[in-house]
């Protein structure tokens, strides 16, 4: 005790520690929001999503908010009052059991009906195939049948139910008081499947796929009947089978599922429904009870799905109209006038339903209740309406625009809480049926603007269709807003259900005490009061379909008796909506921004693209069209009429990337390839570009569009976008190497502009290394010796001309790769095709020689130069050759200006390129077999590999491999050791015809050869000049063809010795010498006599001089290229002198062998 009183006056520390406690709580409240707030800062730099949700296009995971119930019916409904248990279990059930019929044939005949006939091949069916279609829709259309039985037991057992219910006879059971009891929600659902009934005659009615394939399907089924042996069918299967299909065809394709529903028998043993003006009665009242909470709000901005549930109350008019026989005009008027909101409804698809056609069709003797006037009217409504829509929709898009995007900022926000918990529930509530109800009226809008469209056959504008694809996106993007605040609306929504039952608990149980505290109990104030104990039940769980339905059944019996006060009533019918509201958000959203209508009118979908390729504003826009397209895939799987329904998404899937690469992928390249040529060519003279005149389109906002992901793939514009660059510009690099470097600054300049990185191409800079194919050249020698000119020292061909900016080059190693290609058996083909090549050449030479013209100009200038020797100093007289040269004009000139001197000097060009073509297949011969050599040791000293396998004793496989291989090495060894001397091949086998006597016209080629080398070098020079010109047609630097073609034919006429004894070289060097001399003596005679120096003359003195300079570098450059090409073929030897050489290697040959033996 002593302790404790110790330590009492701690006690006074209290506040202290209390103060020191808080302000510690509040640095690590602090240092908690600070770590969260740098978490999120991470999570959305690593994510570029908004919110917690997930990303739509992959949705991996599904969070289902709609209440489930678990306890069955019979649970659910207990009260004291057995009857009123009974009647309400009754009535439930058929209510849940309409519902289950009415999502069945949404989820299962809807979508295989409507698809019926999609994924048509663009040729059409194969004969045969419509037949096989239809047999896969036969198991359908069965199940369909037995589905309106159904549908058909249902309707007429809910009939006679509320028949016994408001029976009037005393006899009948006795049951609750019903007097002003209205069942509304039974004839609700009763109304659904009446609409689930006329949606099934009008898809089918719309479908004329359906129709024509069932008749082709009955006539191959008839065809079989007369030979059922044929086909293999037994004959008593097929009556039966035809029997079926006639029940099928009268029961569902003749459009009469909904009249034969409406016309069946409802009166039975027991229950006489069309005599009971207690039902007649009710049914109207119901009727207008429903009608007047839709007139309400059809065509409303408060309107949900409201247009859909008028559908069946059109067919509930129409039933009440054929059980009792009784035509209320009032309440006809108000559903005939339902035309003036809304001209059509929607159904799904490409399926309209017009009310006035329905109620014409259905209701006999129309004429009474509606003059001619009256029903034209309502198609004038219509086109009026859709004009005025249409004129509209630009105003549409931006209040809606403006409405949604404040909508969805506040989702997006924060959600400022409310003063109570209470405000901030029904703020949340209040801010989720918005959403919804904005949904609903863009679906509505565009549904019925795009289907009244193709109803009426009228065209849409171009500005229509835009806008039309603004609103799917305003869509969708509220769809969007819904999904990405998943977590806030999974957290708000069974809160706000809470609330909303504790507001209707609290509005019945005032309702309660006002029963309970009148002290006059009756049965049925005992019957009302059990109701709302009912309704109260139902409340304190899950808003359950189930429990909502007994709850609204509740008190459609427990607001009686003045239980409620009428401003009380209003609150909680508007609390009831609101709840029905929020329990079925999920699947009302769902329903709302469903836009697999989409696929029906698919065909905007180019116009679309091509507006957001050409305005290029909010790209990011199309996701949300992506998404819309993406909702077609759900209905497309519920196909039968293919073997298997990807094959209908398969041809969908095409249809759409052809869409999207035609009308945005290829007009997106093209624009941004041609863009950056402009911008690399701006040096050029282009197009005026000034954007304050043509305006200016930055695309670039295209590229940053995030993946699009549809159906397995996600399409990454900016990925496509490098493709295709990275492609062009490698193709059209390979096509012409010389532009290596306008795209490579291309490609740069696509990093920069538009930030793409584009694929380096690799490719060389310069040339190929493959360059021609010996092949090619040796089948085209013709084409080749024309084409190309030889420069002797390089060993190189280089083509004469060329389209292209680049000219053709042939070398060595061009040579030897095509040998390793094709083997150096292809070396022999190739000298056999030059020689073919060269005896036709030599024959139009032998007959330009033998020309009496040539030949007799040629005699007579050697018989001058024999004469004149001495005169001449031993050298052939420039003057001659230069007359020879411009006599020869005169026998006449080609249609291009050359004379038959040039086309001499082209056909010895000619040959001489065809002697260098084949120097250069001997020296690619070599330098292909040194380069297969290299790998042998020492050439002097080649092992035996068969030798060897035979010591080894290995197999003989073995041992005839290495002898194969002997071969090989010996071959390539001999080859690079020796080589062909191909030129000594073809100057024997031409030279005894061109030394024959009978070839005398020959002997004067070399006289001829003074005026042919003048010609030359007028001919070189002219090339060379035309080099530095800007049109360089005709352009040459070298033609060594010339001298090797001269070379070559001296050999052949064994004539080295008689051109030499011209001294054609050494006169044209002192001509041209004296010719410099005479000019420089002039020069100074001139300005000695005129005493001073005469600048025109100094100009033409220097152009001659420098003319003169040039013809003696030409001639120089002939002369030493022709003494080279000389030694070719051994011009230091005559034929003489050859052939005692050969004689002495002969006898040195034998005389060694005779030694050696």
């Amino acid at each position: 005790m002593a302790s404790s009183t110790d330590w009492e006056f701690d006690k006074f520390d209290d506040g202290s520690l209390k103060i020191v406690g808080e302000l510690q709580l509040k640095k690590y409240g602090k240092f908690l929001e600070d770590y969260a707030s740098q978490l999120k800062e991470i999570e959305d730099a690593l994510d570029d999503s908004i919110g917690d949700a997930w990303d739509m296009s992959l949705d991996p995971i599904a969070l289902q908010m709609l209440p489930y119930e678990q306890t069955n019916l019979l649970n659910l409904v207990k009260t004291d009052n057995k009857v009123l248990n009974k009647i309400i279990t009754v009535l439930s059930a058929l209510c849940c059991e309409m519902s289950h019929l009415k999502h069945e044939a949404e989820t299962k005949f809807y979508n295989a009906l409507l698809f019926y006939g999609e994924g048509e091949p663009e040729e059409g069916l194969e004969e045969g195939e419509a037949q096989v279609q239809m047999g896969r829709m036969i198991p359908l259309f069965q199940e369909l049948s037995c589905f309106v039985s159904r549908s058909y037991d249902v309707i007429r057992n809910i009939c006679q139910q509320l028949s016994a219910l408001h029976n009037s006879y005393k006899s009948g059971p006795k049951l609750i008081d019903v007097t002003d009891v209205h069942f509304t929600p039974v004839y609700s659902h009763m109304a659904d499947l009446l609409g689930v009934l006329i949606t099934l005659d009008s898809i089918i009615s719309n479908q004329s796929f359906i129709r024509d394939h069932w008749m082709l399907y009955k006539r191959m089924v008839k065809s079989v009947r007369h030979d059922p042996g044929k086909f293999n069918v037994p004959e008593e299967k097929l009556r039966p089978f035809e029997k079926l299909l006639m029940s099928l065809e009268g029961k569902l394709l003749d459009g009469m599922i909904y009249q034969n529903c409406v016309e069946q028998q409802f009166d039975s043993n027991t229950i006489n429904c069309s005599k009971n003006p207690n039902l007649a009665e009710e049914f109207a009242i119901n009727i207008k009870d429903i009608l007047v909470e839709l007139e309400g709000r059809i065509g409303e901005n408060n309107e949900i799905d409201h247009r859909y549930k008028f559908v069946g109350v059109c067919g509930l008019y129409i039933l009440h109209f054929q059980i009792f026989r009784v035509v209320d005009k009032k309440l006809f008027k108000q559903l005939w006038d339902i035309y003036k909101k809304i001209p059509c409804v929607h159904i799904m698809g490409n399926v309209v339903w017009f009310p006035c056609q329905f109620i014409q069709s259905r209701l006999p003797n129309i004429d009474q209740l509606l003059d001619r006037k009256a029903q034209l009217a309502v198609q004038t409504q219509q086109t009026t309406w859709l004009q005025q829509k249409t004129q509209l929709l630009t105003r549409d898009i931006q209040v809606y625009s403006t409405q949604v995007s404040a909508w969805m900022v506040k989702m997006e926000s924060n959600l400022a809480r409310g003063g109570t918990l209470m405000e901030d529930l029904n703020n949340r509530a209040v801010l989720f049926i918005q959403g919804l109800l904005y949904a609903c009226n863009l679906s509505h809008l565009i549904r019925t603007v795009m289907n009244l469209h193709v109803a009426l056959q009228k065209p849409m504008t171009k500005t229509a269709v835009l806008s039309l694809c603004k609103l799917v996106e305003l869509l969708k993007a509220i769809e969007h807003t819904f999904h990405r605040r998943t977590m806030l609306i999974a957290e708000s929504i069974n809160h706000i259900i809470q609330h909303l039952c504790f507001n209707a608990l609290s509005s019945i149980a005032l309702a309660k005490k006002r029963i309970i505290s009148d002290k006059k109990y009756s049965e049925r104030r005992l019957d009302v009061l059990s109701a709302l104990v009912l309704a109260e039940t139902a409340l304190h769980g899950p808003g359950s379909k189930e429990r909502r339905l007994i709850l609204k059944l509740a008190l459609s019996v427990g607001t009686k008796m003045k239980a409620f006060k009428d401003d009380e009533l209003n609150t909680l019918a508007e609390t009831l909506r609101k709840l029905d509201a929020i329990c079925e958000f999920r699947e009302k959203v769902r329903q709302a921004c469903d836009c697999s209508f989409i696929y029906w009118h698919r065909v905007i979908l180019p116009l679309y693209l091509t507006d957001l390729c050409d305005n290029v504003t909010d790209t990011h826009r199309i996701h949300y069209m992506f998404t819309a397209i993406k909702d077609c895939v759900s209905p497309m799987l519920r196909v039968k009429h293919l073997p298997d329904s990807t094959e209908l998404l398969t041809v969908f899937d095409k249809e759409i990337m052809a869409f999207l690469n035609d009308n945005l992928i290829d007009p997106l390249c093209r624009y941004i390839e041609t863009d950056l040529r402009l911008h690399i060519h701006q040096h050029l003279q282009l197009d005026d570009r000034n954007p304050f005149k043509v305006g200016i389109k930055d695309l670039s906002h295209l590229l940053k569009i995030r993946p699009i992901r549809f159906f397995d793939r996600y399409i990454n514009i900016r990925a496509l976008v490098e493709s295709y660059l990275s492609k062009t510009f490698y193709n059209l690099t390979t096509v012409a190497l010389h532009d290596w470097k306008t795209y490579g600054e291309m490609r740069n300049m696509a990093q920069q502009k538009y930030g793409l990185n584009l694929v380096e191409p690799h490719l060389p800079s310069q040339t190929l290394e493959q360059g021609l194919d010996v092949l090619e050249i040796m089948r085209n020698i013709h084409v080749f010796v024309s084409k190309f000119l030889y420069n002797l020292n390089n060993q190189i061909f280089i083509e004469k001309t060329s389209n292209n900016k680049h000219l053709n080059t042939i070398n060595i190693r061009h040579i030897a790769n095509s040998i390793r290609t094709h083997g150096t058996g292809i070396m022999n083909t190739t000298i056999n095709f030059t020689y073919q090549f060269l005896r036709k050449k030599f024959y139009i030479f032998s007959q330009f020689m033998y020309d009496d013209h040539i030949k007799s100009r040629l005699i007579k200038d050697w018989k001058f130069f024999r004469e004149n020797h001495m005169q001449t100093d031993q050298k052939y007289p420039f003057e001659r050759a230069d007359k020879f040269n411009k006599g020869i004009r005169k026998l006449g000139m080609t249609p291009d200006g050359e004379s038959y001197l040039d086309q001499f000097r082209t056909l010895i060009s000619q040959i001489g390129n065809a002697m260098g073509y084949i120097r250069m297949i001997r020296s690619g011969g070599l330098h292909c077999c040194s380069n297969a050599i290299r790998f042998i040791p020492d050439l002097d000293d080649i092992i035996s590999f068969e030798e060897l396998c035979t010591e080894e004793g290995l197999s003989g496989e073995c041992t005839s491999a290495a002898k194969n291989l002997d071969m090989v090495i010996n071959n390539l060894a001999k080859n690079f050791a020796e080589g062909t001397d191909y030129f000594k091949m073809l100057v024997d086998v031409f030279s005894p015809e061109f030394r024959n006597p009978k070839n005398m016209h020959l002997r004067n080629f070399f006289v001829i050869l003074p005026p042919l080398t003048l010609n030359f070098v007028e001919h070189s020079i002219s090339c060379k000049e035309k080099m530095n010109r800007k049109n360089k047609v005709g352009a040459a630097f070298t033609d060594d063809g010339f001298s090797m073609g001269v070379a070559y034919i001296l050999k052949l006429l064994d004539q080295y010795h008689e051109f030499d004894s011209l001294h054609w070289f050494q006169s044209v060097r002192e001509k041209y010498y004296h010719d410099k001399k005479i000019l420089i003596l002039q020069n100074q005679v001139s300005q000695q006599a005129a005493g001073r120096v005469d600048e025109k003359l100094q100009q033409t003195m220097s152009l001659t001089l420098k003319r003169i300079d040039l013809y003696m570098q030409e001639f120089d450059l002939l002369y030493y290229s022709l003494s080279s090409a000389r030694i070719f073929f051994r011009a230091d030897m005559t034929a003489a002198e050859e052939k005692a050489e050969e004689k002495e290697k002969e006898k040195g040959n034998v005389s060694y062998s005779i030694l050696k033996n």
